[in-house]
């Protein structure tokens, strides 16, 4: 059994070297938004994107998402016509691990940023 348990780790080391800094900051995103308890959603996130220069697109945007959701580091749940991002437990870890591993820096998101208290 402990084998099984050798591969999960490897698997999870390996999932985390592929992810990218848009990957990263969608993660600290929607974490830091459930923080504030502030909803952040696909749009949201395709405008920070686009404002911090990774993407001029909506659809690089929801691909990067949907890697995310395929990897079960976040969830989307559709709430009053909006698509919310959220993340699991395994994207917390990962975001955890990302941070700990110091490839990359934190970006301020306009839209959380805008919608302080």
């Amino acid at each position: 059994m402990a084998r099984i348990n050798d591969d999960s780790v490897d698997l999870f080391k390996d999932q985390l070297g592929r992810l990218g800094e848009s990957h990263f900051l969608i993660l600290y995103w929607c974490a830091q938004g459930e923080d504030k308890g502030i909803k952040y959603n696909i749009t949201n996130c395709f405008d920070d994107l686009k404002h911090v220069g990774i993407t001029r697109t909506k659809q690089t945007a929801v691909s990067m998402i949907e890697a995310l959701w395929s990897l079960c580091f976040i969830d989307i749940r559709e709430e009053r016509n909006r698509k919310n991002i959220y993340i699991t437990k395994h994207g917390a870890r990962a975001l955890q691990q990302l941070v700990v591993m110091g490839g990359f820096s934190v970006k301020s998101s306009s839209f959380l940023e805008g919608n302080q208290a």
